[in-house]
């Protein structure tokens, strides 16, 4: 760390060696007789109480001006339209004058007599909302003739009061007015304190009338914010050519406002304040309402052909407003994983792990785990078919979807058995793919593959007509061609080794942010789900946290019949193993109970209507008992060139999440991280999961799931079998369809509780990388903090903006959209490309650590148990010394290893020297 410092010539701690201020170590610049030495002299140039030469001050100082400088200008510039002032920037730039002038004030007495921190005063965004929110008052709307510049003089003696009287406004006289004790006050009433500067405290009653005025001016006060929120989602619910409906918004808006008010200042916080819409939501429900699914339809943008009147308008707008779906991907794990003895990751399997990776519990048991595995990612494996069944026009048409949801859940066992027998070797389920959902809507959305009109109409949609089954068919086998083309991409990257080639220069500060990255932008949907009924979403979550935070360590006593030992009882840690499952039944049987005693609502537009177990019933009853799905069943493969580009920049994203899941599987399950052959063949069979997926005809490809990674951390069993016996599990329920669509009917809040227990997880395993990088440089602060905040923010105003990103070239289009909406891949880059071209030592940057654990990845006897081939290959078949420079095959000295860990002797030896092994 210090290695700046021991390189320089110069004995004069002010000379600095590479220039740089911000990454010095050690103790450098002067510091006055006596004077405290700052603690922090260990990571920083200059500590608090230390004084930089005059020229550093200088030019530091005005490198926090720039850094706060967009802060300190974007407030008076978004306040100039409301202030009338758009067209006048001559004052636009006398308020940004004067903010500047008040910050340095502002600036100086925090630090001399305030906090006396060295923190930057400014502008605050927090007085922007209401400020706004004040100004769209009717009172001070800005004049027409204020909006046209032709108009305007910007000398005048007119205009200036126009929008001096805004910014000088402090209210409107009626409260501030008021001296002395106004108003009659009940006998022996409490006075308030305030009355110095209050015309009534909190308890004090003003006359009726008064309070029907205050009343009011208060609700006119709070207008523009009650009517904003409606008017804005308009748009975007489809709902600009149907004022009547708007209108209907904004009363329920009021309603609600006012029950709200009244139980906040009787029953919450007890003190004078409004409740209303809030704009924190506004901006999540409109990125959700510009996916593609959600994009209204053309016709609803033409108010001739809109008729607000006609049921299928009226459907239109209401399924958006009910909207609160997720997106099922579940992305979480267990914390406190492992520990590090001696600088290295020590293996916790022993330690936490109910059974290890190579464990193996009695039958029994894996059926069970693999059932709960199969119920942790139901919702991703559903909801990719039933999102995608609008865009191939089977809304209509519940039996299609089921087959759908049946192929995926058959395709998906497939590769969940080769991803765990042949492929990484690591517990990972293999499922849909929400990677590939993007491109595939964007696709589907181009012109040539709209549904027609007849097909968006119940009544016109006959299923079983030839006609209707060519029109989804043919959109399906453009998904199956553009999968099949991209599959042959993924397997090429991975089984030429070109991902092993690349994680030398993968450390953790790439891994952090791409595994964090995989829950952080997932809150908004996973409160969406758990959000349709808080009450049954709540429940699940205190029984998953109290099975397995709670209850993990009791032990319960369960029958047991043996050969020695007839029958007595066994201690069985029930609540450890089994927290997800017990929870989910649980919360179901619990919305079940709801459902038959109506307790729960039946009207679809009801506020808890989807917690119901029936709302599904129509999958259930009509899925047939035996489906064998087989490939090609939607016809033969069709191929064009945009669905294959957007489909690879999906596979991108899909290989960059697949690597974090690698890492955070195998820290949960106390292993060695994955060998550059284990990942390269990982990959590969992920690709060709693909090719099946594609093959199959599901519309979307399989990737690893990052909800059952997090289920191994809270469950505590880490073993292959376990999901080896969940890739049996989807077999049979894509074969045995009545079985499958039974477990469809989950009611979505009990889902998304469990997305909330398990979502958060994720982020802080993926944080817990940051333990082999050296936290006290700002170097690595920077790195992963940068990536972190613009994997958040980048996806989120593309989002907003796709149009921004038009090139004019649709496939190049579909292909930066989906990159850049992708957080994950975002994060993982800037944290990829910084970190390989920031200066920084080994040990700074944490590859020592992470080199050294990959070493002992490629060399020690466990890590050569989890990662080799089974069945003997390269041991015992397959021995040709070509196989040895397979990019994806176990090298020889490895094989060494693992002949020799065959031995009795030697499993607890521990990792053997070089000649040792070939020995």
């Amino acid at each position: 760390m210090n290695s700046a410092i021991t390189t320089c010539e110069h004995p004069n701690p002010l000379q600095r060696c590479d220039g740089v201020i911000s990454s010095h170590e050690g103790d450098q610049g002067s510091k006055k007789d006596g004077q405290l030495k700052s603690p922090s002299s260990s990571h920083m140039a200059y500590g608090i109480l230390d004084i930089p030469p005059w020229y550093l001050c200088i030019f530091l100082g005005i490198q926090h001006f720039l850094t706060a400088l967009g802060g300190l200008v974007a407030i008076p510039l978004i306040l100039a339209k409301d202030l009338c002032l758009q067209h006048d920037p001559l004052t636009q730039s006398y308020l940004i004058s004067t903010i500047f002038f008040v910050s340095g004030i502002c600036t100086l007495l925090q630090v001399f007599l305030g906090i006396r921190l060295p923190i930057l005063q400014g502008g605050t965004f927090a007085f922007l909302g209401p400020s706004l929110a004040m100004l769209s008052l009717p009172t001070w709307k800005c004049p027409a003739w204020t909006l046209n510049a032709s108009q305007v003089n910007t000398s005048s003696p007119e205009f200036t009061e126009e929008w001096q009287k805004r910014i000088r406004e402090r209210g409107d006289g009626v409260l501030s007015s008021h001296e002395g004790d106004q108003g009659s006050k009940k006998d022996g009433q409490l006075k308030s304190s305030s009355s110095s500067h209050l015309a009534y405290g909190i308890l004090d009653i003003p006359p009726w009338y008064l309070c029907i005025f205050l009343g009011i001016q208060h609700f006119l006060t709070a207008l523009g914010g009650l009517v904003a929120v409606p008017l804005i989602l308009a748009k975007d619910l489809c709902l600009q050519h149907d004022p009547l409906t708007q209108s209907y918004l904004i009363s329920t808006i009021f309603f609600v406002s006012g029950i709200c008010t009244l139980l906040q200042v009787f029953l919450g916080i007890r003190l004078p304040i409004l409740q209303g819409g809030t704009f924190a939501f506004l901006g999540p429900s409109l990125a959700m309402l510009s996916l593609p699914t959600w994009k209204c339809p053309t016709w609803t943008l033409n108010a001739s052909q809109v008729n607000t009147s006609s049921p299928e308008f009226t459907e239109e707008w209401q399924k958006r407003i009910r909207e609160q779906r997720g997106d099922g991907v579940l992305s979480s794990h267990e914390d406190d994983q492992g520990s590090k003895k001696d600088g290295q990751l020590k293996s916790s399997s022993s330690s936490h792990m109910a059974y290890g990776i190579l464990d193996i519990p009695p039958w029994y048991l894996c059926i069970f785990l693999g059932i709960q595995h199969f119920l942790t990612a139901l919702g991703g494996l559903v909801a990719v078919p039933l999102i995608l069944a609008k865009d191939l026009c089977l809304q209509h048409d519940p039996l299609t979807q089921s087959y759908l949801i049946s192929t995926t859940f058959f395709v998906s066992g497939i590769c969940t058995l080769l991803q765990v027998l042949l492929g990484i070797r690591l517990p990972i389920l293999q499922g849909g793919t929400f990677a590939f959902l993007g491109p595939s809507l964007a696709m589907l959305s181009l012109p040539t593959w709209k549904c027609p009109e007849w097909t968006l109409n119940a009544s016109q949609v006959n299923t079983s007509s030839p006609e209707f089954t060519e029109e989804w068919q043919k959109r399906i086998r453009e998904l199956q061609g553009a999968v099949l083309v991209a599959s042959c991409v993924q397997m090429l990257v991975g089984f030429s080794g070109l991902i092993g080639f690349l994680m030398r220069f993968i450390g953790p500060l790439t891994i952090a942010p791409t595994i964090s990255l995989m829950a952080l932008p997932l809150f908004d949907p996973a409160g969406d789900d758990a959000g349709i009924h808080w009450g049954i979403a709540a429940t699940t979550i205190f029984l998953i946290v109290l099975f397995s935070q709670y209850l993990k360590n009791i032990a319960v006593p369960v029958p047991v019949y043996g050969r020695e030992k007839k029958s007595h009882t066994s201690k069985f840690y029930l609540f450890q193993i089994f927290p997800v499952l017990l929870g989910l039944c649980i919360s179901w049987l619990l919305c079940f109970v709801l459902t038959v005693t109506d307790a729960l609502p039946s009207a679809p537009t009801a506020y808890g209507y989807l917690a119901r177990t029936d709302t599904k019933g129509s999958v259930l009853s009509q899925a047939p008992w035996f489906r064998f799905p087989y490939p090609g069943q939607w016809g033969f493969p069709t191929v064009s060139l945009a669905g294959v580009f957007g489909i690879i920049a999906g596979v991108i994203s899909s290989v960059v999440e697949s690597i974090g899941d690698y890492h955070a599987c195998a820290r949960l399950v106390g292993v060695p991280p994955p060998p550059k052959h284990a990942i390269n063949r990982g990959i590969g069979i992920e690709g060709l999961g693909c090719l099946l997926a594609g093959a199959w005809g599901t519309g979307n490809g399989t990737t690893s799931y990052s909800q059952n990674v997090g289920a191994l951390g809270i469950t505590r069993v880490g073993s292959r079998m376990v999901i080896v016996a969940a890739g049996c599990v989807l077999l049979l329920m894509g074969i045995f369809g009545k079985i499958g669509a039974a477990f469809v009917t989950i009611p979505a809040p009990v889902v998304g509780g469990m997305f909330l227990v398990m979502f958060g997880v994720i982020t802080a395993v993926g944080i817990s990388n940051l333990q082999y990088v050296d936290l006290n440089s700002s170097r690595n602060l920077f790195i992963f903090g940068f990536s972190i905040f613009c994997g958040l923010a980048i996806p989120n105003w593309v989002n907003k903006n796709p149009e921004r990103l038009h090139t004019g070239i649709l496939q190049l289009d579909q292909v930066i959209q989906v990159l850049l909406t992708t957080g994950m891949f975002v994060g993982g880059f800037l944290g990829f490309l910084l970190d390989n071209t920031i200066p920084g030592s080994l040990e700074e940057r944490g590859l020592l650590a992470w080199n050294q654990i990959q070493e002992e990845s490629e060399e020690t006897t466990k890590a050569l148990e989890v990662y080799g081939l089974p069945w003997g290959i390269g041991t015992r078949f397959c021995t040709s010394s070509c196989a040895q420079y397979l990019p994806f095959w176990p090298r020889e000295g490895e094989v060494g290893v693992r002949q020799l860990s065959l031995c009795p002797g030697d499993s607890e030896e521990g990792p053997r020297s070089a000649t040792d092994t070939r020995m």
